[in-house]
């Protein structure tokens, strides 16, 4: 537990000095989501109908323009190497940095998207559902896109790769968290598809890391 509150730590340090990457995937949310009116019209109707998909697959995006650099920096200045040969178990080290990794995405596009989904003219009672869904589902999608990354370490251009790797992973995520909040805005209920998308987090917390840590060494090797 020390060496995990240790490299949490380390990642949340190293996040605060490159601000511009911390903060490039909130600022996509909100201008991509603030586009829309200008696109689809202002009626409220129709932007009430559109903003649970139009809200969830901006911040799918949005966590996807941070995943390259989840474990590249490590592998250009050799603290990979270290983490790799290094008596502490790397499954630990993996899931410090996915956590670190949803606390600087994940969680800013989750306190952000209610103030959107007004802006949208969502319904009041789906908010809770928008609120829910995100934060639960922007963990999946942070520990999902540590896989991508973890392939790709290796390689020099690997963004665009990561991408086509994990966004069919994503669709099971995108389906029950925007379901969730378009059932809350009709009146229906919404907690299965919390609870369906809680079951994926906790199968995504017990194995993602141990598929990235096959991965980074796989990479490594290569």
């Amino acid at each position: 537990m020390n060496f995990f509150i240790a490299t949490l730590r380390r990642e949340l340090q190293i996040s605060a000095r490159r601000r511009v990457e911390l903060t490039n995937p909130l600022f996509f949310f909100l201008m991509v989501v603030a586009m829309f009116p200008l696109g689809v019209g202002p009626d409220p109707t129709k932007l009430a109908e559109l903003a649970p998909g139009i809200i969830w697959i901006v911040a799918l995006l949005a966590t996807l323009l941070a995943a390259d650099g989840l474990f590249r920096t490590d592998a250009e200045d050799g603290c990979l190497e270290q983490l790799l040969v290094s008596h502490q178990p790397l499954y630990v080290s993996v899931l410090a940095k996915l956590c670190a990794h949803w606390l600087v995405t994940g969680l800013p596009l989750t306190l952000c998207a209610p103030l959107l989904g007004l802006m949208l003219q969502l319904p009041s009672p789906a908010m809770t559902a928008l609120f829910g869904s995100l934060l639960i589902g922007s963990g999946v999608l942070s520990f999902l896109a540590g896989i991508g990354a973890g392939l790709t370490v290796g390689l020099a251009r690997g963004g665009m790769l990561v991408s086509l790797l994990i966004l069919p992973l994503y669709v099971p995520v995108l389906i029950f968290g925007s379901g969730a909040v378009q059932a809350a805005g009709r009146g229906l209920p919404f907690e299965s598809h919390l609870l369906i998308l809680g079951a994926m987090l906790l199968l995504a917390v017990c194995l993602s890391p141990l598929a990235i840590a096959a991965g980074l060494r796989i990479s490594m090797d290569n």
